[in-house]
Order: C-alpha cells, then sequence, then structure tokens
C-alpha cells in the first residue's frame, strides 16, 4: 500500500507551533522502518503543490510545474476522448472581494449540488462555445472544457489559491487573455442569475466564476491503474486555518491509515506532502545495526513534518 497525505506540514507559523504539541507514535514507528527514496518540490510558491507532483510521478507523469493534465486524467477516466485534445478543469467558485483583495473560498463550502451546477453551466455554455470551447458537466464542481489554449497552458492548482489572495496565481501570459475575459464575462452572468439570488437570501456563498487548473494532454496508456490511496482530511483544516481541528486530524489519521501500514512494514511506502515539499519513504535494504537501533531509536513527528 502507497499512502499519500497531502498538507501534512504547513508554513504557516501557527500550523507550526501546533505541530510542535502533535504526538504520533505510529508515524514515528513506522518511519523508523522506512527510508526517505525521493523528494520533490522546492517551495509554497510553485504553481503546482508537493502533493500533486507526487501524483503526477507516481503515475508516470512529465513533472512540469503548472502543467499537470489532471482534467484530461478525468475525462479519460469519465470515459471521454482524453487523447484527442488538450483539456482544462474548471471549478465553479466564490470569489470573497475584500478591502484590497479578492479571497477564493473553498468550494467545498458551496451549497452546490448537482442540478445547480449543471443549469450555472448552461447559463455560460454559449460564452465559451463562441469561441471555440467544448464544454462537459462532470460533478457539482468540476466542470471540463477543451481548447487549443490549454496545450501547454501553466496554471495555479486550486490549492494553492483556496483562502489566499487570487492575484499572484492567476495567469497573466497572452496564451491566457482570453480565459481571463471569459471570466469577467461569467461573472457578469452569475452575478444576475436568479440560483445564485436564492443563494444569497438563504445567506450561503454563491457561485460568482470559476478557476481553471490542470491543464494539458494526456497521451495514451497514461492513466495509471495503480495510483497511491490519498488520504486528503488534513486539507480542509490546514486551508481554513483551524490548526486544532488539523491537530486532530492528524491523530485520527495516524491512529487510523498509517496505523494499518505498520502490519506490513516491508510492503508500506508513504508520502508526506507540505506546502514546500514531498517526501517518500518506503522499505529499503537495511544493515542488521540499523534495523536493530531503528527500533530503538525514534525521531519526533515535528523532525519530518516541519521541513515539508
Amino acid at each position: 500500500m502507497h499512502l499519500l497525505v497531502p498538507f501534512a506540514g504547513t508554513v504557516s507559523e501557527a500550523g507550526r507551533q501546533a505541530l510542535q504539541t502533535l504526538a504520533l507514535p505510529q508515524l514515528e514507528r513506522l518511519l523508523a522502518q522506512l527510508s526517505p527514496t525521493q523528494t520533490l518540490g522546492t517551495d509554497e510558491f510553485t504553481m503546482s503543490p508537493p502533493h500533486e507532483l507526487a501524483m503526477a510521478a507516481a503515475m508516470g507523469w512529465p513533472l512540469v510545474d503548472g502543467a499537470l493534465p489532471w482534467a484530461a486524467d478525468i475525462a479519460a477516466r469519465a470515459g471521454l476522448p482524453a487523447d484527442e485534445q488538450a483539456w482544462a478543469l474548471l471549478n465553479p467558485v466564490h470569489l470573497h472581494a475584500g478591502t484590497d483583495q479578492v479571497h477564493l473560498t473553498d468550494p467545498a463550502e458551496l451549497a452546490l449540488d448537482d442540478a445547480t451546477s449543471q443549469a450555472l453551466l448552461e447559463a455560460v455554455r454559449h460564452l465559451f462555445e463562441s469561441e471555440g470551447f467544448s464544454l462537459h458537466w462532470v460533478s457539482a464542481r468540476q466542470w471540463l472544457a477543451t481548447h487549443a489554449i490549454f496545450d501547454g497552458l501553466a496554471t495555479a492548482s486550486i490549492d494553492r489559491v483556496v483562502s489566499r489572495n487570487v492575484d499572484p496565481w492567476l495567469p497573466d501570459h497572452r496564451q491566457a487573455r482570453l480565459l481571463r475575459r471569459l471570466q469577467n464575462e461569467v461573472q457578469m452572468v452569475f452575478h444576475t442569475h436568479p440560483l445564485n439570488d436564492h443563494c444569497e437570501s438563504a445567506g450561503l456563498p454563491t457561485v460568482n466564476s470559476f478557476w481553471c487548473s490542470g491543464c494539458g494532454r494526456l497521451s495514451r496508456g497514461q492513466v495509471a491503474a495503480d495510483a497511491p490511496v490519498v488520504d486528503d482530511r488534513l486539507r480542509a483544516p490546514a486551508l481554513g486555518e483551524d490548526w486544532t481541528a488539523w491537530c486532530e486530524a492528524w491523530r485520527a489519521l495516524d491512529a487510523g491509515p498509517v496505523a494499518d501500514l505498520l502490519r506490513s512494514p516491508t510492503e508500506a511506502r508513504i508520502t508526506l506532502c507540505g506546502e514546500r515539499l514531498a517526501r517518500r519513504w518506503e522499505p529499503a535494504q537495511r544493515s542488521m545495526w540499523q534495523r536493530l537501533s531503528g527500533s530503538f531509536q525514534r525521531t519526533a513527528a515535528p523532525h519530518f513534518l516541519e521541513p515539508l
């Protein structure tokens, strides 16, 4: 089993302080029996977060920052012709305008059901199709689009942008000008849409824009059959800066999936991902002394998680 854990570490000062209070005995036992084999990522300013790089590496994709073809992968799994054109993932989102910044609300907080999502997509379909795009509804929070401009277009993952100022993450190169114009037009349509009026009257966040990411092509045969198991329970509290909930989620993760890996440590693999780095541990040939010393000496979890 290969377990991949996004948001296992954080660059937030409050989060790093909370990390010092964490006791994760099962993780410490597991890592004492494994060896680090791969590190991916550089810093918190890359468009593709470390957990996406780690997933892409496990799937055998070229690691191009901001141009990992997640949309094409979703299309392929949905039975669409993923290898015939370039795809992009469009997430319906709520942009919150503050005094001097615009922040992106976590899409998980939107009360968006399938019927509402489909109706909103149909309301803007003509804007896209008039410019040569093709739109496909996949789920309430995932729309797909095809167009030549998505071939090699680098965009920021939505996990880089949630709860943050969107301006530094908006694509500003020439290839994205049409996309930026469409975002403005979509915002105008959604601003007066009756479904959003209903959400506002109920005190719920509206869908007032979309976020584009995961652009590119997927070559035939690039859909992995044996991808890692992703446990993303740390994502929501990390993005929401709720470090008490994040610590509670870590303890549950330690007592559950991490403890399960300890039952077969010779077959266990784990990748821990923060905002800067993704680091993978797996069984490796070790000397008798390394095995004995590892069973007696365990390193505290913050030692492994802080650099992420």
